[in-house]
């Protein structure tokens, strides 16, 4: 990386505003420190984040914790912003715009830098805006993630439970391209904008017999595949919707054991987690991620990908923002904006 030595002082600044976890205090143990900006180690990128948004399992990790957190920890998953400075052997320039998942171990993206393995971060397209590419990461590619577990039957009824979530409207569209009847599940203020996207039916899910609907309406037909946005208990519930050879994928959660008893229906069980492929992925498979990130970036900025709507809020306002997300009384994705950095960081070694 260029020295920055021969720069004038009056243009470099040393630390950052980052929000940090307290063990065992939960959001309301959050607090916002001055962090020293540090030097991309071989393969990273430092990035000045422009727009960060909220995710369900922000506030799970703040909550429950992490076995890899400490005392200072920074949460935060998802971000959007611009590469201040590389390490060793990574191709990208100074000043190139990209979005990113962070893996849960390391320091995340609610901070106003942000250190990130070169190999996840992705590229954003100039015509899509900061706080768009930053509602994409953590569920659209947790949505490629759970359809990838399903094997590819033109003309096949599927079932996305939860579609009013920023996962399930993923899901929703991404299932509708693969040539599938798509059923869903959501809130009834949802249910128009699913119905314009080609949904053939959606259930309010807190009525209770909604599933006899759904029954009813597929007539002979089963579905060959199901996506759980809600628990694994919630998923387990129903898997005797599925037909022969289906699939029960699980988003938020996991099935440890058979919902159904052997030789029925020969149900495939799947686990989603997208966090795991930072730890146990190839170079190929994040090569894989990461061209389908940015695949699906370029969809949103053409338009033939829809996001979620969004909801905004102050940086200061982060813990609030946080506990409306866990109470599940927002609307839409929470996303808020960070100024651009106005001078040059001066990294620390």
């Amino acid at each position: 990386m260029p020295s920055t030595d021969a720069r004038s002082s009056s243009m470099l600044h040393t630390d950052y505003a980052a929000w940090s976890w307290t063990p065992g205090l939960g959001i309301d143990g959050l607090r916002q420190v001055r962090r020293p900006l540090q030097q991309p180690a071989a393969g990273e990128v430092l990035i000045a984040n422009r727009a960060l948004a909220l995710n369900p399992v922000d506030w799970k990790m703040i909550e429950w914790g992490h076995p890899a957190w400490r005392d200072g920890q920074v949460p935060g998953v998802d971000g959007v912003g611009v590469v201040a400075a590389v390490g060793s052997g990574v191709d990208l320039l100074p000043g190139t715009r990209v979005a990113y998942h962070q893996a849960l171990g390391r320091d995340g993206s609610f901070a106003e830098y942000c250190r990130v393995t070169a190999e996840a971060v992705l590229r954003v397209p100039a015509a899509l805006a900061d706080a768009a590419a930053a509602c994409l990461p953590c569920p659209g590619l947790t949505a490629w993630q759970a359809l990838e577990k399903v094997p590819l039957a033109p003309a096949r009824d599927v079932l996305v439970v939860g579609a009013g979530g920023a996962v399930g409207l993923f899901l929703v569209q991404f299932a509708l391209q693969r040539g599938w009847r798509v059923w869903a599940t959501a809130a009834p203020g949802h249910h128009q904008r699913l119905l314009e996207l080609g949904v053939v039916g959606v259930f309010d899910y807190r009525q209770g017999d909604w599933s006899a609907g759904l029954y009813k309406r597929l007539g002979e037909r089963r579905l060959h595949a199901l996506f759980d946005t809600v628990s694994g208990r919630h998923a387990a519930a129903l898997a005797s919707l599925l037909g022969y050879n289906g699939h029960l994928v699980c988003i938020q959660d996991r099935l440890e054991t058979a919902p159904l008893p052997a030789f029925g229906t020969a149900l495939s069980l799947h686990e989603v987690a997208l966090n795991s492929i930072h730890e146990h992925g190839s170079r190929l498979d994040r090569q894989n991620l990461r061209q389908t990130g940015e695949r699906l970036l370029q969809a949103l900025a053409d338009g033939s990908l829809r996001a979620p709507q969004r909801s905004v809020f102050a940086f200061e306002a982060l813990p609030d923002a946080l506990r409306t997300l866990k109470d599940g009384s927002s609307n839409g994705k929470w996303v808020t904006h960070l100024q651009a950095p106005a001078s040059i960081p001066h990294l620390n070694p």
